[in-house]
């Protein structure tokens, strides 16, 4: 359930918002993503998600690296568009930096989250945080996070801008 948390208030948010701030197709289809990439690992927990079990001869389950890369990209459209189309930021360059930046502060809150469920819950939080023994997982959660955010604002932005002009 822990898992899945995010992606209902992300739901329950967006039909809230949807008439007052309608968002960008292109970050309604990876918020959907998203979603489900957070239902598969709530349903099988990150560490035991069947497709990602020996995938490319690894060891671990990396179904986590996955949701995390997704926790960079998706929020960094979001925070993007909202930075545009509120006139928050204009420059380019600031843009992307203050977009990298929000996705990372998110990554780490999120690590602080997990950690203060590990401490509350004992031993239940081991499917929850889905370690596997990697002594560096939060380190290299959060760079799948980086990871994400920068492949988003790379690899989107001219659409994403074409899209937010439309609105």
């Amino acid at each position: 359930m822990l898992e899945v948390i995010p992606a209902i208030i992300g739901l329950v948010v967006m039909a809230f918002t949807y008439n007052s701030f309608r968002l960008t197709p292109v970050l309604y289809s990876f918020i959907l993503i998203h979603c489900i990439i957070l239902m598969v690992g709530g349903h099988y927990t990150y560490a035991e998600v069947p497709l990602f079990d020996g995938l490319f001869g690894f060891e671990r389950n990396n179904y986590d690296k996955l949701g995390h890369f997704a926790q960079g990209f998706v929020p960094a459209l979001l925070a993007r568009e909202i930075l545009i189309r509120k006139s928050i930021v204009n420059g380019k360059r600031w843009l992307t930096f203050i977009v990298i930046s929000i996705c990372l502060a998110f990554s780490a809150f999120y690590e602080m989250i997990e950690w203060w469920v590990a401490l509350s819950t004992g031993e239940g939080a081991v499917a929850f945080l889905g370690t596997q023994g990697y002594i560096w997982d939060t380190q290299s959660d959060m760079f799948a996070a980086l990871i994400g955010a920068y492949c988003a604002v790379l690899f989107l932005a001219k659409l994403h801008d074409k899209q937010i002009k439309a609105l």
